[in-house]
C-alpha cells in the first residue's frame, strides 16, 4: 500500500487551496452527506455557530468559502459543525526533557486521510499543519511556537459542536500560547469526544479532554492515547490497545530517561505503531514537533521528512504503508 504527501505552501487562500478542495470534493461531500442533509446543520447554523464561539475566523470562512463558489453544501461543510461522527485512533506525549518536544503517531485509515501537510500565513498568522478538510488540521504548529496536537477520546456520545479538527486550526489561528489554548478549549464545543494536547515554546504544556455532554477538563498529563480519565467504550478500549499504550508511554516519561531521537523512534515500532490498516487504524505518519524551532519532522521507518516556516520545499513523497 502506497500513500502519497505533498507539501503544499500558499500564503493566503488562493487558486492552489481552490484547486485542492475541488479534487478533494467528491469524497468529502459523499461523506458529508453518508446519513443524508437532514442530520446536518444549516449553512446559517454553522455560520451563527462560528460567529459565537470562534470569531476571529469568521472573515477566513467566509473567503474559503467564495474560493469554492459560495455553495451552500461547500459552505455547510466549511463550517465543520456538527459533521458526521468520526473515530480516529492516535497517540502522543510531551517528551519530558527541557527542550520542548511533543510527538505523535496518527492512526487513520488511508482512504481518509488529506495526506497534505499545508503551510499559510492566513490571517498574518503562519500555520503548518497536517490538513483535514483542507480548513481543519488533525496536528500543527504557528509562527509563536505553539504546537497542537489530537486523539479521538474514547467515548461514543456525539453532540452540538465542531469538529475537533477546525478547533486545532482556530487555536493555531489566534493563540501564541498553551495556557491561551487551553481556554479556548474550555469553551468551544466539540461534537465528540477528543484529547487535545498544546505544548509552547516555553514548555507550557496541557492535555484537555473534550467532550460533547459533559465540561472540557484541562490536565496537566503529558501523554494521551485514546480514552480519557477512564475507560468508558471497553470494545474499542481492547481493539486500539488504549491503556497499553497509555503505560507504555508513561514509563518511557517516568522510568526511562533518553534522547529525543530514542524517544521519537518509540512511536515507529509496537505497541504505538499500528499495521492494522485493514481495521482503519493503522500508523500513517509520526510527527515531532520542535516549538523552540518553529519546525516539525515526519516519520516513517526508515526516513523522515522536515520542515520549517524558513525552508519549506513542494515536495512530494511516497511512502509504502506496511500491510
Amino acid at each position: 500500500m502506497t500513500l502519497t504527501f505533498r507539501a503544499i505552501s500558499e500564503d493566503q487562500p488562493g487558486p492552489k487551496w481552490a484547486g485542492l478542495f475541488h479534487d478533494y470534493w467528491p469524497a468529502y461531500s459523499a461523506w458529508w452527506a453518508r446519513d443524508g442533509l437532514a442530520g446536518r446543520a444549516t449553512y446559517m447554523e454553522g455560520h451563527a455557530a462560528l460567529q459565537k464561539h470562534m470569531p476571529e475566523i469568521v472573515p477566513l470562512y467566509e473567503t474559503l468559502c467564495k474560493l469554492v463558489g459560495g455553495g451552500d453544501m461547500q459552505s455547510r461543510f466549511l463550517s465543520f459543525y456538527c459533521p458526521p461522527a468520526y473515530l480516529t485512533a492516535c497517540s502522543q506525549a510531551v517528551w519530558p526533557g527541557d527542550t520542548p518536544l511533543l510527538v505523535r503517531n496518527y492512526d487513520y485509515s488511508s482512504y481518509a486521510f488529506d495526506a497534505i501537510v499545508l503551510k499559510t500565513n492566513w490571517q498574518g498568522r503562519g500555520v503548518i499543519g497536517t490538513s483535514d478538510g483542507l480548513f481543519g488540521l488533525v496536528d500543527g504548529i504557528n509562527d509563536a511556537g505553539l504546537a497542537v496536537s489530537l486523539t479521538f477520546g474514547g467515548r461514543r456520545q456525539v453532540g452540538v459542536g465542531f469538529g475537533v479538527p477546525l478547533i486545532l486550526r482556530y487555536i493555531l489561528q489566534t493563540c501564541t500560547t498553551a495556557k491561551e489554548a487551553g481556554a479556548v478549549l474550555q469553551r468551544v464545543p466539540s461534537h465528540m469526544s477528543y484529547n487535545v494536547t498544546v505544548l509552547d515554546a516555553a514548555r507550557n504544556f496541557l492535555t484537555a479532554y473534550l467532550a460533547p455532554d459533559r465540561e472540557t477538563l484541562v490536565t496537566h498529563t503529558p501523554v494521551a492515547t485514546n480514552h480519557q480519565e477512564r475507560v468508558e467504550w471497553s470494545s474499542h478500549a481492547r481493539f486500539t490497545a488504549t491503556v497499553e499504550r497509555e503505560r507504555f508511554l508513561l514509563q518511557r516519561l517516568t522510568l526511562h530517561p533518553e534522547t529525543q531521537e530514542k524517544f521519537i523512534r518509540a512511536f515507529l515500532r509496537p505497541p504505538l505503531y499500528s499495521t492494522a490498516f485493514g481495521s482503519g487504524f493503522g500508523t500513517l505518519f509520526t510527527a515531532a514537533y520542535r516549538p523552540a524551532d518553529r519546525e516539525v519532522e515526519l516519520f516513517w521507518p526508515g526516513f523522515k521528512w522536515r520542515k520549517t516556516f524558513e525552508d519549506f520545499p513542494e515536495d512530494t513523497i511516497h511512502v509504502a504503508l506496511p500491510t
